[in-house]
């Protein structure tokens, strides 16, 4: 998933929403969203490709409450296929009941198996107590990126937020106009869980900056044209899925994917529950 819009604690009736796009390459099979029919507490889309670790998924909410999701850090010197997939970390994050802080301590010694990922991760059944934080095992020393040997969690504090292939709120175009657009939805979101077409609107601009704009990633000029709007089509790569996660104060929730092929075809699956229990509606 290469864009993350997310508002935490900023709604008077979300505590969470989330739009979100997954960037993939056409080729590469992915199931699309639904319960998981080995975790069945799970609900996300989830990865079909023949992979190192255990299948996961970029974004998923388990009926116990807790939230995760995943970006790659862009950095193509670095990257190594062989490394594990990082979609494991959202399944074994949402598969156990271990809180954010047990997970992190648990695993830390592996988080250096995988290429470069920014994980977003918490607990939204706790009412008050519900809490999101920002992990990374890559950080940036003066302008490059670096190995982070020291996994400490960032809390997300309330507000409205951007995450692409940098860091959390790194100042990508696509980032700052994604902000924007997803804020101007947030308020005119009533909290009934309706008109999503606000949101799925933003995400499917594809408008491109101009090259002075562009972040510089260890790609060619060419691919960072490329990779720069908020919505990517190209032959072979592009946008997969968009998702919109709204989840509300009472613990009632709604799930849309919207899936995308090389063709441009479109499919959307709605899910909508309440924590420990759920009904589906496609």
């Amino acid at each position: 998933m290469c864009l993350i819009l997310f508002a935490w604690n900023s709604h008077p009736e979300y505590s969470l929403v989330v739009a979100a796009n997954r960037d993939e390459f056409y080729e590469r099979p992915t199931h699309p969203i639904g319960y998981w029919s080995d975790a069945p507490h799970i609900l996300g889309s989830r990865d079909a490709a023949d992979v190192l670790g255990i299948p996961g998924t970029a974004l998923g909410l388990s009926m116990q409450g807790k939230f995760a999701a995943v970006t790659n850090i862009r950095a193509p010197s670095e990257k190594n296929p062989e490394m594990r997939t990082r979609g494991e970390l959202t399944a074994k994050f949402l598969t156990h009941a271990n809180s954010t802080q047990d997970f992190i301590a648990q695993n830390e010694k592996s988080f250096l198996q995988y290429n470069g990922f920014n994980l977003l991760l918490g607990d939204i059944s706790l009412g008050e107590k519900s809490h999101l934080s920002w992990l990374s095992n890559r950080l940036l020393v003066g302008g490059k990126i670096r190995h982070r040997k020291v996994m400490n969690p960032v809390p997300v504090n309330p507000g409205v937020y951007g995450l692409s292939n940098a860091m959390l709120d790194t100042p990508w175009p696509k980032v700052r106009s994604g902000v924007a657009s997803f804020a101007q939805a947030l308020a005119m979101d009533t909290g009934k869980l309706n008109h999503p077409e606000h949101y799925f609107r933003l995400l499917k601009n594809d408008n491109r900056p101009g090259d002075d704009e562009l972040p510089s990633t260890g790609v060619n000029i060419e691919w960072e044209r490329a990779l720069s709007p908020i919505f990517i089509k190209t032959e072979n790569y592009g946008t997969r899925s968009s998702s919109l996660l709204r989840v509300r104060k009472d613990g009632t929730f709604q799930m849309i994917e919207r899936t995308y092929d090389a063709q441009s075809n479109e499919e959307t699956s709605i899910f909508e529950g309440q924590f420990s229990q759920s009904t589906q509606t496609n």
